[in-house]
């Protein structure tokens, strides 16, 4: 699994502990919404950075009071056809005000990318022999957008109006 984070190819510092039972006592880790809500105060005394997984079926809502203790913020896509997490990204980013890194895990793949991206995805954990080489792909693969979005592109209804303003 390879990370990709603003189309660099990066190692993970984050351990993701969601789904097990004990959480380490030090390192910088990623939790599941119900072991942040169990051990909430235990985790925001910890010295070492926090980040936490929403998987498709939680809302931002959910954490949108906690956002300022998550330094990275995973959102899960179970499958190609389940496209909720793109929702709460754009919630996360704009509704929010969510700086801190959104992460796209699951089932993430080239094609997704730059959909991804508009809305507000920065980090990527893609399954993929040269993921360098999908971003590049991904990135190059649409030069007109038609409607805004969190990554602040211009739109072609923009363009227009400069060009004949």
């Amino acid at each position: 699994m390879a990370l990709l984070k603003k189309g660099v190819l990066i190692e993970d510092t984050f351990a993701d502990v969601s789904a097990a039972e004990q959480i380490p006592d030090s390192g910088a880790l990623i939790v599941s919404v119900e072991q942040w809500e169990a051990q909430r105060d235990a985790l925001t005394q910890r010295d070492d950075l926090l980040g936490i997984v929403l998987r498709s079926d939680e809302k931002p809502s959910l954490i949108a009071d906690d956002l300022q203790h998550f330094a990275l913020i995973a959102l899960d896509f179970p499958a190609f056809g389940d496209g909720r997490a793109y929702s709460s990204a754009r919630l996360l980013r704009d509704r929010y005000g969510y700086e801190g890194e959104l992460r796209a895990v699951g089932d993430v793949l080239l094609e997704q990318l730059h959909f991804m991206n508009r809305v507000g995805f920065d980090a990527f954990a893609i399954n993929s022999d040269d993921a360098i080489r999908d971003w590049e792909i991904a990135a190059a693969d649409i030069g007109v957008w038609y409607q805004p979005a969190s990554d602040g592109r211009i739109t072609a209804a923009q363009l227009r109006r400069q060009k004949y303003s």
